[in-house]
């Protein structure tokens, strides 16, 4: 049975990626700059009205395994995807990322492969509209117990806490992870996510994991709270390592009772899509590696940056050689 030093459980989403401006958004009632959920017909007549789609495999923590995977470590990814063309063009990709995608698409699926079509906006804001079809159905079932078992670090999607076959796939997941000596950890999402499943997050949390991923506005969330730094210490309380991306303003790490801070270089974003997703790739990256949480930080903050700097979610520059030449590798 093969071995990972990086295991993720996420949504696996296309993301069909194109270019508007202001006018279309509101033309076609899109809320711009947030992730909504959309059902199937709603999905198709954005997909139509999309000019010069370009489709990638995505999914939060399905880019954040892509990352760790360009950066060299053995990776692994489950996720559902139909017996479709998206879900052959999904399970490919991942594939061909270097990404080993554990589950092969499901044959007469209930529902179809997941897509969410992303309207980027002359300054860099993305408009993501998410129809989630047959990834969100993500049970047990679908989680192998010896990939689980065997994987140096486990990384779980808090979207996939909107089902109850979902919130129970993670429970035993990181379970075993624990169980064979791993490390499990969550990434987030999303405030509203947390607005929906406060209190199970807080028990998944307290309990069952080593690592939290999230951004401010996340944070804050968990504990109905507007100020972060109320927030960092609560979630500090119940968790090992804590580690809160504050865009602009850098990183802040936790782990007992030690506080790292972790400036960043500000940039005008080309495409904001992914640069939460391919921070935690490289701090993964770091952590899978041995290093100390200061070069963890600096690692996932090159990440973020490389990816902020073109359309996509996912490097398309050589990172080892980047990381290599910050004297980080």
């Amino acid at each position: 049975m093969k071995t990972y030093q990086i295991v993720g459980i996420g949504n696996a989403v296309v993301d069909v990626i194109s270019q508007s401006d202001d006018s279309f958004l509101a033309h076609m009632g899109i809320e711009k700059g947030i992730m909504q959920l959309i059902e199937r017909e709603r999905g198709e007549v954005l997909y139509g009205a999309m000019e010069g789609r370009v489709q990638t495999p995505g999914g939060s923590v399905a880019n954040t395994i892509a990352g760790a995977g360009a950066l060299g470590l053995d990776a692994g990814f489950i996720g559902r995807v139909q017996d479709d063309a998206l879900g052959h063009f999904y399970a490919d990709a991942m594939n061909e990322d270097g990404v080993d995608f554990v589950n092969p698409p499901v044959a007469g699926g209930e529902l179809p492969t997941s897509r969410s079509m992303i309207f980027v906006s002359p300054d860099g804001e993305r408009s993501m509209n998410t129809y989630l079809g047959i990834s969100s159905e993500l049970s047990s079932a679908d989680v192998p117990a010896e990939v689980a078992g065997n994987a140096q670090i486990m990384f779980l999607e808090g979207y996939l806490f909107d089902k109850d076959k979902g919130k129970s796939a993670f429970l035993e997941a990181a379970r075993d992870c624990r169980k064979g000596g791993g490390k499990s950890g969550i990434a987030i999402s999303d405030p509203f996510c947390v607005e929906r499943h406060r209190a199970d997050f807080l028990s998944l949390i307290e309990h069952d994991l080593d690592f939290v991923i999230g951004n401010e506005a996340e944070l804050k969330s968990l504990f109905e709270t507007e100020d972060l730094e109320v927030a960092l210490t609560k979630t500090a309380a119940i968790c090992p390592l804590v580690v809160c991306t504050r865009s602009g303003d850098g990183v802040s790490v936790i782990s007992g009772e030690t506080r790292i801070d972790v400036p960043v270089t500000k940039v005008v974003p080309v495409d904001a899509t992914g640069a939460g997703d391919q921070f935690a790739a490289g701090f993964l990256f770091g952590l899978a590696k041995g290093k100390d949480l200061e070069t963890c930080a600096k690692i996932g903050n090159i990440c973020a940056a490389e990816v902020i700097s073109h359309i996509g979610p996912r490097p398309e520059a050589n990172m080892q050689e980047m990381l290599r030449e910050a004297g980080l590798l």
